[in-house]
């Protein structure tokens, strides 16, 4: 098993910064993926960005230039940089951890971008 907690969302006016981190705590192994997804009100989760444990990176072309996806493998924590919010970034972000065969999600955090 694998607990994940979310911190850092919050309220940011368009144009500004946060900072999500996800700890993750468990049975944590080597070879996994973590990542971050983004559910907006009324719609369906969608993957903003994944990195995996040899730091090799993905992003949506939504969030590309914008949002940074790190981790500290020692500290088996992961981080989301987002800076240049828009309004649309608004929405819970959920974390996960996915090592074959299984996946765990964080409880999400939510974040606002007011205009």
């Amino acid at each position: 098993q694998v607990q994940l907690v979310e911190s850092g969302g919050g309220l940011v006016q368009a144009g500004g910064s946060l900072r999500l981190s996800c700890a993750a705590s468990g049975s944590i192994l080597s070879s996994n993926v973590m990542g971050w997804y983004h559910q907006a009100p009324g719609k369906q989760r969608e993957l903003v960005a994944t990195i995996s444990s040899g730091l090799t990176t993905y992003y949506a072309d939504s969030v590309k230039g914008r949002f940074t996806i790190s981790r500290d493998n020692a500290k088996n924590t992961m981080y989301l940089q987002m800076n240049s919010l828009k309004p649309e970034d608004t929405g819970v972000y959920y974390c996960f951890y996915g090592r074959f065969p299984d996946n765990y999600w964080g409880q999400g955090t939510q974040v606002t971008v007011s205009s």
